[in-house]
């Protein structure tokens, strides 16, 4: 089927599209059950009839991708003998297609602090189909030649001088993991990321002490209990053994993976 090795190239290459799939023919149609037809927002793949038919199902298609839409809708179109917009179609018969956005853009994980554990972590989640960014303060700590080098993770190092800025520019969903080598970088970038309620999971490495001190801090700062209840603190399964970079490295990956929703057997 020429349709799913594009499908698996499409995803390969990161690209929204819609799927189109003709689910019920009543009378005479052009195209019978089962054609596919896959929408992109500059092409299209295969078919599900051609004509007004076909026009009509890309353009609902296009409309899904401009407005992000992630649920897949019913669309029941008649070919009438009259014509349509896009031409005349008088099979006379009626066909329903099922339209299924497909968003291929990976979740996206930032770590905050390029150390031991940062690296650890970096090392443990490339193994997995994410969006991987590494973000520290000092450059000399981003070592290309550090990065794993089989990997499933797509991975970006980042030197951001003022860390705290590299929130503002993380997508919607992103997940956090705030362990940099300097406690007001930390408390910084968790009040960016408390600043906006559409990232997913914020987990920050340390004490209890250093979360009571953040605690009184983010209060000063204006934000309130609710919000302050989205950090997890200290990071890392409960109960996981061991205080090495490994080590919290696993427990953290393993209490993230809680949280992801990854692909099964996906892009």
């Amino acid at each position: 089927m020429a349709w799913l090795d594009t499908l698996a190239q499409l995803g390969r290459d990161r690209t929204p599209l819609v799927m189109a799939t003709v689910i019920k023919v009543r009378g005479h149609a052009p195209r019978g059950a089962g054609s596919k037809m896959l929408v992109t927002a500059t092409e299209t793949h295969g078919s599900v009839g051609g004509g007004d038919l076909e026009q009509r199902a890309i353009n609902e298609a296009r409309e899904a991708l401009l407005t992000a839409a992630t649920e897949p809708r019913l669309l029941t179109l008649t070919l009438n003998p009259e014509g349509g917009k896009h031409g005349l179609q008088c099979c006379g018969g009626e066909v329903t297609l099922l339209l299924e956005p497909i968003h291929t853009r990976r979740i996206t994980v930032a770590i905050f602090g390029a150390g031991h554990v940062g690296w650890a972590l970096t090392r443990v989640l490339s193994t997995l189909p994410v969006s991987l960014t590494l973000i520290d303060s000092r450059s000399s700590m981003l070592d290309q030649e550090s990065l794993p080098g089989k990997r499933e993770a797509e991975i970006e190092l980042r030197h951001a001088p003022v860390p705290e800025s590299a929130v503002e520019t993380l997508p919607t969903g992103s997940h956090l993991l705030v362990l940099t080598h300097d406690h007001a970088e930390d408390l910084a970038i968790l009040d960016m990321a408390l600043r906006r309620d559409d990232l997913g999971f914020l987990g920050l490495i340390g004490s209890s002490t250093k979360w009571s001190h953040f605690r009184r801090r983010l209060t000063d700062a204006g934000h309130s209990k609710e919000s302050l209840r989205r950090v997890t603190t200290p990071i890392g399964l409960p109960g996981v053994p061991g205080k090495s970079p490994a080590a919290i490295a696993i427990a953290t990956a393993a209490q993230l993976l809680t949280v992801l929703e990854l692909p099964e057997g996906g892009f």
